[in-house]
């Protein structure tokens, strides 16, 4: 039943009803306040908020407020941004009765997991059930088979996660049981629905392969009136090129809309363009601002920041240069205020927009592709493919901050690039212009700044199998000033 919903008059002396808030976004995110740190004004009649998260300080316009019991849902919103978001304000002590709750359905998913399993595998018991400690949304259950011994089973109980995710978690708790004075386990089972199991399935093959044996996928099979969890195949290398390729779909011209060129006109040394089945996106060092579509074979175009966005026409000409006006302000090497959204978000973006302007500034040996790297698909987001003077494929992962599943994500794009590699389809569609793709396996290039690599690169690096090569590219961490190559080395 939905709570009764009240306006409120005075949202300060809602506030004031408790001394500690927790803020949920729209995305999900919580984030925990006292009420000295929500700064509420009126003014004129009209009411901002204030309060600072892992972006800085914002300031949004509260359009509306609502009362849900001891609840408050805002409607705010954000000039400055274009933003547009609805809120929730929930006392602490409720949150943490959230926090339980949120707990005890996923604990409930867990055994409810453990229970699949240990029903479709006759003779074992369950002798542990419990939620990952780093976040609690992975499944940790232990199993005793007929033999006694025990197997480690992991599993996604929201229903989030990506496999790169899910196989990265389950190879540190393996490494971890392992290290156990008291029944060490070696063996560990990932059970996952029938889409992310097979996603695991080829992921694990590209494993060594006393890493690759060790672990076992098992997809959950709900077509019976009871689950069952089925062991899938252990794939091995050879097996992945047996699949059907996907076809390269890339557009029909590189060449922009007239539209879109007189966007790029504006600041052709910081404007790129990315095309996708949608149309195209235009983005100011990395941050896409305006989206042009072909509707009815009229070109159409939109700009603002977020999901809320205007037509650009004549009465928004003068917005939309302000727009650009504040990115150029912001989006630069000094900006007046490093903390801002603008100078902070899309960094990734931002280092991937300027080594498609200049690729030599990382490897002098590399040219990338005209095509590939202005085409986007919504399965396949390759940060940069190119090519080396002497005709190898180099697959490039960019990141600008410590993310833990950037090998298994490189090497899924490895995958799927190398078997296009492999039936010709890459050489077909003249990536490279004249170029020949010469018949060796693509490399994979890692570049961050140094101390963006996260703590667990090496040894998931040294986990791969000896058939794939990578790079880690080490950047000077001033990298919007500079591109600098501080250090490289290279994993076999």
């Amino acid at each position: 039943m939905a709570k009764p919903q009240q306006k409120i008059a005075g949202l300060a002396e809602f506030f004031d009803a408790h001394s500690e808030w927790l803020i949920v976004r729209e995305n999900g995110r919580t984030l925990p306040m006292l009420r000295a740190e929500l700064d509420v004004e009126n003014t004129n009649g009209k009411t901002t908020l204030a309060f600072v998260d892992e972006k800085g300080l914002r300031i949004w316009r509260v359009e509306t407020s609502e009362a849900e019991g001891v609840e408050i849902v805002a409607n705010l919103s954000s000039k400055i941004r274009d933003e547009r978001e609805v809120v929730r304000f929930v006392p602490r002590e409720s949150a943490a009765e959230l926090r339980a709750n949120i707990e005890l359905a996923r604990l409930q998913k867990a055994n409810e997991i453990a229970e699949i399993f240990a029903a479709s595998n006759a003779g074992t018991k369950i002798v542990r059930v419990a939620l990952n400690v780093e976040n609690g949304r992975m499944a940790q259950i232990e199993i005793e088979n007929e033999e006694r011994r025990r197997v480690a089973v992991i599993a996604d109980v929201t229903a989030g996660l990506t496999h790169e995710s899910l196989l990265a978690a389950a190879l540190k708790w393996q490494a971890a049981l392992l290290a156990r004075r008291k029944n060490r386990i070696s063996s560990i089972a990932v059970v996952a629905e029938k889409r992310q199991a097979r996603n695991l399935q080829k992921l694990s093959a590209l494993l060594k392969k006393s890493a690759s044996e060790s672990i076992s996928i098992f997809e959950i099979d709900r077509k019976g009136a009871v689950p069952v969890a089925k062991e899938l195949r252990r794939l091995r290398p050879l097996d992945l090129w047996r699949e059907r390729a996907k076809k390269l779909r890339l557009p029909e011209s590189i060449e922009p809309s007239e539209t879109a060129r007189k966007i790029i006109e504006m600041s052709p040394e910081k404007i790129d363009r990315i095309v996708s089945k949608n149309g195209e996106t235009l983005r100011f060092l990395g941050m896409p601002f305006a989206r042009v579509r072909r509707i009815l074979n009229r070109e159409k175009a939109w700009f603002g920041i977020s999901h809320v966005r205007r037509p650009i026409n004549e009465s928004a000409k003068r917005a939309f240069r302000e727009l650009r006006d504040e990115l150029d302000l912001h989006r630069r090497l000094d900006p007046p205020n490093r903390r801002h959204d603008w100078y902070r978000l899309a960094s990734e973006a931002w280092l991937e927009s300027v080594l498609r302007r200049n690729i030599k500034l990382l490897d002098a040996n590399l040219i990338l592709s005209p095509i590939y790297n202005q085409f986007r698909s919504s399965n396949d987001k390759i940060d940069l493919l190119a090519i080396r003077e002497d005709g190898r494929l180099v697959i490039i992962e960019i990141k600008t901050s410590p993310d833990r599943d950037m090998i298994f994500q490189a090497a899924d794009y490895w995958r799927k690039i190398e078997l296009q590699r492999r039936r010709g389809i890459l050489a077909e569609a003249r990536l490279f212009g004249s170029r020949e793709i010469i018949d060796k396996p693509a490399l994979i290039y890692a570049v961050a700044p140094a101390l963006s690599f996260h703590f667990d690169f090496e040894y998931f690096a040294r986990l791969l199998s000896s058939e794939i090569e990578l790079w880690r590219w080490e950047l000077h961490e001033d990298w919007r000033r500079e591109i600098k190559v501080i250090a490289r080395q290279r994993y076999e």
